[in-house]
């Protein structure tokens, strides 16, 4: 049985930092476009045990807005948005992130998609934690989270076996 790749996040509590990375089997366009479709996101962002994402919304421009609906396990909903700040397809993304859950303070999110011999190497940068330990810690657990949701959803499709 084959297992989606495991994404891995680096996290500096004093910095405020996160790094987080995979690899996946897909070429960056596609990659670019399961983070940037605004039909496609709420397919694969979340998980029915955790949190499905009901709706993204994105104005796919540097200062266009964004914007995701989510409903947690137990039917809380909850937001995060921003606006994008540099757009670099399919090899980067810049956005500001504001999250109700985390008193709306804006943090900056850079996700770069590089090609390699398998695929892509999409690493997330998420900053601007600094004072903030707690959601540092738990922003970099969630990036691995959905780093992973994303693997899986452009996982290419497995052979079925033939006898």
């Amino acid at each position: 049985m084959s297992r989606s790749p495991a994404a891995h996040a680096v996290v500096d509590l004093d910095g405020g930092i996160i790094l987080a990375k995979i690899d996946i089997a897909a070429p960056p366009e596609r990659v670019y476009r399961a983070l940037t479709d605004a039909a496609e996101v709420p397919t694969w962002w979340g998980a029915p045990e955790v949190y499905r994402t009901e709706s993204w919304a994105a104005d796919l421009r540097v200062g266009g807005a964004w914007k995701a609906t989510s409903r947690s396990v137990d039917g809380t909903l909850f937001v995060v948005g921003g606006e994008y700040l540099a757009l670099d397809p399919p090899r980067r993304i810049v956005q500001s992130w504001r999250a109700d859950w985390d008193g709306g303070t804006e943090t900056r999110l850079t996700i770069t998609i590089d090609p390699v011999a398998a695929g892509s190497r999409v690493t997330v940068r998420h900053e601007g934690f600094a004072g903030r330990r707690d959601s540092c810690a738990d922003h970099g657990a969630g990036w691995e989270q959905v780093l992973e949701w994303l693997a899986k959803h452009l996982a290419p499709p497995r052979a079925s076996a033939t006898r």
